[in-house]
């Protein structure tokens, strides 16, 4: 696939790849290409920052960090270069639409989610896994779910609408691909983004969500203290007016001990949980 157009919509016109690269996607290509460059010189580096899952569980915690480096090497220069033209391809308009910091959150979250669906569905497998696939199947799968109608053109010549070429290509894929593709990876990433695009985003803002109940139980506890407060307050004033009216030594010991405790309450800083 080469062309595609640039908006939903009945055809008006053709253009090659989707415009200038955007900043997530430039670093992307800074720090994939860099890692590549890295493994030839130092092969080692794969095996230290590559998924494998058996190792993972026989050695744990010590390869924790792995489902999140495996994203950032790959297995050979095509590998490379085919998975960044891809993320160029169809994730360019994802990060203009979405903004910067939610379409690297949502790439991030993809890659782990195929590092963390090959460790549950291959735990036995000694095999090292690499590649941004699985955050690239979630960029597919986002794009899937944002621009049915746009029209690929497959080899610049047969067009083909999105929400039937991309499932067509992960099913080639799956078909096609030898033993050494990491299908649980692609799996992990694309029903992430699945989850994503279909629950709306809603489950991102669960965080948000506890930090407001947090806030809303804070400010229920300061309430809580400011009334206490007041009732403290109207009582001490009432026994106030019984000192002014028959004295000091007239008040019952209860009365004296109320003081002292509300003397003691009141004379923390103000909100202070006493």
């Amino acid at each position: 696939m080469r062309q595609y157009q640039q908006y939903d919509g009945p055809a008006r016109g053709m253009s090659f790849g989707p415009g200038g690269v955007s900043p997530w996607i430039k670093w992307m290509f800074i720090v994939n290409g860099g890692m590549y460059v890295l493994q030839l010189i130092f092969p080692v580096i794969t095996s230290y920052l590559g998924l494998t899952p058996a190792r993972f569980f026989r050695e744990f915690p010590i390869w924790l960090h792995t489902p999140l480096t495996y994203m950032f090497l790959h297995g050979g220069f095509l590998h490379v270069a085919f998975n960044m033209f891809a993320l160029w391809m169809f994730g360019t308009e994802i990060e203009q639409t979405w903004g910067t910091g939610a379409f690297r959150r949502f790439y991030l979250l993809a890659g782990l989610s195929g590092g963390a669906a090959t460790l549950a569905l291959n735990s036995g497998q000694a095999a090292v896994t690499v590649g941004a696939s699985a955050a690239i199947y979630g960029v597919l799968v986002a794009y899937w779910f944002m621009f049915p109608n746009r029209l690929l053109y497959i080899y610049f010549l047969v067009p083909v609408k999105v929400k039937y070429a991309i499932p067509g290509m992960i099913v080639l894929v799956f078909l096609a691909g030898g033993p050494s593709i990491a299908h649980m990876a692609h799996l992990g990433g694309a029903l992430f983004a699945v989850v994503y695009m279909k629950t709306d985003w809603r489950w991102l803002r669960f965080g948000r969500s506890i930090k407001n109940l947090r806030h809303r139980r804070q400010e229920a506890k300061l309430q809580k203290n400011r009334e206490r407060a007041e009732d403290i307050m109207k009582r001490v004033d009432a026994i106030l007016d019984k000192i002014n009216e028959v004295g000091i030594d007239n008040l019952t010991p209860e009365e004296r001990r109320f003081l002292e405790e509300a003397s003691s309450q009141l004379s923390g800083k103000p909100g202070e949980d006493k």
